[in-house]
């Protein structure tokens, strides 16, 4: 899949706002502690990814129903869904200047018990070596979840069955999805926003 940017100027893919909110303090460090332990930025992603990926829990993986949204809200916690989650490796990432957006796919919640269809969040990634953009799932892997690092051959966390109405996202958008921070911040718990969960965007991003 061509991996495509919403925006024209990479610097969209570098600020900072509520919910990509890296000038606090604790991502700040994190970043940095991450950072030290890579011998090149490309290296750093992966670690930053990884980290996000294994050490931050997915809610419903733990049975936590704690919402949270922004990044520092996420790293504090130490839990999020996948577009909490993305938040926060978008921050880390931004904060040692790496462009990084948003991507969305449209899945089934759930084949057995919740057949409905729901977006997915994860993240794209600018490789400036390589001059190209990338997506990484930082979801957070558990049986038949095997999502990996990759610059050429894409391993999410989820694969995309056209033939069952889902429908994969290449658009790297700069900014979260109105729509979804809204669900996230007005529900007070996984619970109520497992009732509510997005089923479109504010903007029309998916491929059918």
């Amino acid at each position: 899949m061509n991996i495509v940017p919403y925006a024209n100027e990479i610097d969209e893919y570098l600020k900072e706002d509520d919910v990509i909110d890296y000038g606090n303090e604790a991502i700040a460090q994190l970043a940095d502690k991450l950072f030290q332990k890579a011998n090149s930025e490309l290296e750093f992603i992966e670690i930053a990814y990884e980290f996000v990926r294994d050490k931050i829990s997915h809610s419903a993986d733990i049975n936590e129903d704690l919402i949270t949204c922004s990044a520092s809200e996420v790293l504090n916690a130490g839990h999020g869904i996948c577009f909490a989650k993305s938040h926060l490796l978008a921050a880390l990432l931004r904060y040692k200047s790496v462009p990084t957006g948003f991507c969305y796919q449209k899945l089934i919640l759930d084949d057995e018990t919740t057949p409905v269809l729901v977006y997915h969040g994860l993240n794209g990634v600018y490789i400036k070596e390589f001059k190209k953009w990338i997506r990484l799932d930082a979801r957070g892997n558990k049986d038949g979840v095997n999502a990996q690092f990759s610059i050429d051959t894409e391993q999410l966390a989820f694969p995309v069955r056209p033939e069952m109405g889902e429908a994969d996202g290449a658009v790297v958008y700069p900014k979260p999805d109105v729509k979804i921070v809204e669900t996230l911040r007005k529900s007070k718990t996984r619970t109520k926003l497992w009732d509510n969960l997005p089923t479109e965007l504010s903007v029309i991003s998916i491929q059918s």
